[in-house]
């Protein structure tokens, strides 16, 4: 059975997607828009920290816009000025009569030293007390970071849902036939930075644990090669180059070694590779094609997809060795595995009538569920804390990110000024 490269099609190596580009940073910001709400949203008042005009930026509008797009909240109307001061509490009463069940007010203040230092409190405005409160210092570059921790504190105080705002998608964007960008933002789309431009495709990038390295695979060798990036420094390197396609990179958990897919030996199959180049082992065996592998969160499972079954689903074997099982059944058509944080549920791509999207499954039941209703979906990735799925789409024929509740309550569009995005990937939360 011959198979197509491309993500969409089907598995494998390459498909263009993603480098150079002469365009500059502000064309690959991202526009949101929302869609869908939570089953029991919270009514929320996010005030304007004191001393937000001195430090010309809101960071409670960033706070409102993350929790706006999960759905979980319903945010009450403010009148802009601070009303409450850190030696004041709030007018409880004024604040149960706006609908607010919560509120989120603060200051922000420029040190010494230059740094900024921002103060939180929440209050409980039904049982009128103060349920958290902290302190957080940033610099000029970071500040809009402090928002995203903000979101996170609120978000899991409340849901007890876990972090996910402050943290950084990585994706391509194409501009024209001959320019790509890997791009990296802030979870939002908002601080979108080239990592690296180039005139032929890139694809499939993954985060290490830390959040520091970028692999994926270039074709500018006219070839899929595939490399390490150092974000910070910028430099990178070859990690995998040899006689024809090498794809499909995969962090283990430790971030000591990578999965690639290569198929040097004839098929494409998996091998392990250590993250200097070394120690490259064949990892599975079969006559099949086996690709886009992916690390169980404890390390103890590769997941992956294959055709060895006469028809393209996902597949997973011990990293430690033995027999590979298949994990799909639900369809004749199954791709792109990628799991939850806690190991407990499987996001990937199927077919439904000739349409492809993003599908859940519950891995101890096997139960599916259909999240996305689009023509052309691609390359899902779970948020840090598993409650979202990233993935790239179509919109008027032009390459989009869309992210989704695991519920499929709430959906939104992220879309770029200019170019088509391809291709995303959720980091890790940053420390």
């Amino acid at each position: 059975m011959a198979l197509s490269l491309t993500r969409r099609t089907v598995l494998g190596a390459a498909a263009a997607s993603a480098a150079l580009a002469a365009a500059n940073a502000a064309r690959a910001q991202l526009r949101i828009e929302i869609f869908g709400v939570g089953a029991n949203q919270i009514p929320i008042a996010l005030e304007m920290l004191n001393g937000s005009n001195r430090a010309q930026f809101d960071l409670m509008r960033v706070v409102a816009a993350d929790l706006s797009r999960t759905g979980d909240f319903r945010l009450i109307p403010t009148q802009g000025e601070p009303t409450v001061t850190q030696t004041v509490s709030p007018d409880m009463q004024l604040w149960r009569s706006r609908q607010a069940n919560v509120l989120v007010t603060g200051s922000i203040e420029k040190l010494a030293d230059g740094r900024w230092e921002v103060r939180c409190r929440v209050f409980d405005v039904v049982q009128g007390g103060m349920i958290d409160e902290w302190i957080s210092t940033s610099t000029q570059r970071q500040i809009r970071m402090i928002a995203h921790r903000i979101a996170d504190r609120v978000y899991n105080k409340l849901t007890g849902m876990g972090a996910m705002f402050c943290s950084r998608l990585a994706y391509v964007v194409q501009h024209a036939k001959d320019s790509y960008e890997l791009i990296v933002a802030d979870s939002d789309g908002a601080n979108a930075l080239p990592a690296l431009k180039s005139r032929e495709p890139i694809i499939s990038p993954a985060w290490s644990p830390d959040g520091k390295q970028l692999a994926y695979v270039s074709f500018e060798a006219k070839k899929p090669v595939v490399y390490l990036h150092e974000l910070a420094s910028g430099q990178r390197r070859i990690l995998a180059n040899f006689r024809g396609n090498n794809s499909a990179p995969a962090f283990s958990p430790d971030g000591k070694h990578l999965a690639v897919a290569l198929s040097r030996d004839g098929y494409t199959q998996i091998f392990l590779i250590n993250t200097d180049g070394s120690g490259v082992t064949r990892f599975s065996r079969s006559m099949a094609i086996d690709t886009e592998p992916v690390f169980s969160p404890d390390g103890k499972w590769l997941y992956f997809t294959s055709d060895r079954g006469g028809n393209a689903q996902i597949y997973r074997q011990p990293v430690e060795g033995g027999k590979a099982e298949r994990v799909t059944f639900n369809g004749n058509y199954a791709v792109s595995p990628v799991l939850n944080p806690a190991g407990t549920h499987l996001s990937y791509i199927t077919r439904v009538e000739g349409r492809y999207r993003v599908a859940i499954m519950e891995i101890a039941t096997g139960q599916e569920m259909i999240l996305t209703h689009n023509q052309f979906d691609e390359s899902p990735c779970f948020s840090p804390n598993g409650r979202m799925i990233v993935y790239a789409s179509e919109r008027g024929r032009k390459g989009v990110l869309g992210t989704v509740s695991v519920d499929g309550a709430v959906t939104s569009w992220l879309t770029a000024a200019a170019g088509d995005i391809r291709e995303p990937t959720w980091g890790p939360l940053l420390q």
